[in-house]
């Protein structure tokens, strides 16, 4: 398997024969590996951290929804999803605002606007990087956020050499109405992330 800041190619992925033969192993694989990279940030946030593995898992479940196995419709999928492979600089996540109750859900995007442009990692020793959100297309609009961004944590190289040697992790969100800090990740998310790092 190639490392985790390398893009996905049609090399890197199963024929849909291959993969409907592996699919069960492959998706326990990819749960398991899902574990060490997630953060939750108080109780109705999440960081999902994405990686080539987690991303060629969502290719291959939509080839195989789709029953896409045409080069143009595959290099279409790859186009979607490579954005979210990490490049080695920084660490790309999903970001979920979650709520069960759909009508909590619904005031609480309306109290939330703008906390995609408010949620940092910091790597101990540093400043805080404040996320990137949503360069694809604008999920906000002046009366509600949406529950799901897609960001980007650009780190600078003292960064990348200190969480390799083991540096503490933060991450936290600072929006008037949502606040909250993880003060240090657990060692096995922050091992994970810093194999997203070259």
């Amino acid at each position: 398997m190639q490392k985790s800041s390398q893009k996905l190619t049609r090399d890197s992925l199963y024929s849909l024969e291959e993969y409907s033969n592996i699919r069960s192993d492959f998706r326990k694989k990819v749960i398991e590996h899902k574990k060490d990279r997630q953060v939750h940030i108080g109780p109705h946030a999440t960081l999902y951290f994405e990686d080539a593995l987690t991303m060629q898992y969502q290719v291959q479940e939509m080839l195989r929804i789709e029953r896409i196995f045409e080069a143009e419709g595959i290099e279409e999928e790859l186009s979607a999803y490579n954005p979210l492979v990490p490049d080695g600089s920084n660490w790309k996540a999903t970001f979920m605002v979650e709520y069960d109750d759909p009508e909590e859900r619904k005031v609480a995007l309306q109290r939330m606007v703008g906390i995609e442009d408010r949620v940092w990692v910091q790597v101990e020793g540093y400043d805080k990087v404040f996320a990137i959100a949503d360069e694809d297309l604008e999920r906000t609009t002046q009366d509600k956020t949406s529950s799901v961004h897609f960001m980007r944590f650009e780190l600078s190289d003292a960064m990348i050499s200190a969480v390799k040697e083991g540096s503490r992790v933060s991450m936290g969100i600072d929006h008037k109405n949502y606040q909250y800090t993880v003060d240090g990740i657990d060692d096995n998310v922050r091992q994970s992330l810093s194999r997203d790092l070259q």
